[in-house]
């Protein structure tokens, strides 16, 4: 079984994050697994982050999730298969 996991760094979630969420509401169907990760504490909350995805779908979609995250400003995404 091949896993595909797609890693997203943002690295301005406060003014990013939206423009992440849009795009990840529009691939919903693509996405298996989320998760959202950033540091946080009573004093201090972290503007970057990282979100995890399991994916499962074409190529073609997964290419295009990319492609739309990547145009983001701050965001950076890259598949891993394992």
């Amino acid at each position: 079984m091949t896993y595909k996991v797609i890693l997203v760094k943002i690295d301005h979630r406060s003014s990013e994050a939206g423009k992440v969420q849009s795009i990840l509401t529009e691939y919903g169907c693509n996405i298996k697994v989320r998760l959202g990760l950033h540091e946080v504490s009573k004093e201090f909350c972290a503007n970057d982050g990282l979100v995890v995805l399991e994916v499962e779908g074409k190529q073609e979609e997964l290419t295009a999730m990319m492609d739309a995250l990547n145009a983001v400003d701050y965001v950076q995404a890259k598949l891993i298969e394992m």
